[in-house]
């Protein structure tokens, strides 16, 4: 389904169900964007704080590959989703991720509509990634895919088992190049 400007989405989600708390004289709290193919292991992400040249960073960003070939239920499930954060963040002036207020807004805005289903964790089906390396257990011999070399990770099942959770170096993961791209 092709991408729709997320603008007019996020005022009629914000007129719905945050009853306009996130937007000032018509303009969002928040910027809006979709990302440019590089998120591609969320649907969306809110984020705030500060740029690097000093101004206000907040901003929704949804995930291109991910969301494009899916129902427009999806896109409208993760920006809503991500506005929750934003609602918290910036009207409610509170830190939380996934709290109580959270789940709370979630349930409402859930029992309000049936058009979509906001959830804590989405279950989309993930791109097709080649990975450049394969992380190896030197102990129980369970393997992931890496995009990049990573220094000093061990295997969590393997710590937690012989090592009553603390990080060791027996189980250290070891890396090996990822399969070859088809030519």
């Amino acid at each position: 389904m092709p991408l729709e400007p997320l603008l007019p989405l996020f005022h009629r989600l914000n007129r719905e169900h945050f009853d306009g708390a996130l937007a000032r004289a018509g303009r969002p709290l928040v910027e809006l964007r979709w990302s440019d193919g590089r998120l591609t292991r969320t649907a969306g992400l809110y984020r705030s704080g500060r740029r690097s040249d000093g101004a206000d960073l907040c901003e929704i960003v949804l995930s291109r590959p991910l969301l494009e070939p899916l129902p427009h239920q999806a896109t409208l499930s993760t920006l809503c989703h991500e506005m929750i954060h934003a609602w918290i963040d910036r009207v409610l002036g509170v830190r939380e991720v996934h709290g109580p207020r959270f789940r709370e807004r979630m349930a409402a805005i859930n029992a309000a509509q049936d058009t979509f289903v906001v959830s804590l964790r989405h279950s989309y089906p993930l791109p097709q990634q080649t990975a450049a390396w394969i992380a190896r257990c030197p102990r129980c011999g369970r393997s992931a895919p890496y995009r990049r070399r990573r220094r000093g990770l061990a295997c969590r099942p393997c710590c937690e088992r012989f090592h009553a959770g603390r990080w060791d170096a027996s189980c250290l993961l070891q890396f090996e190049p990822g399969p070859a791209l088809p030519a």
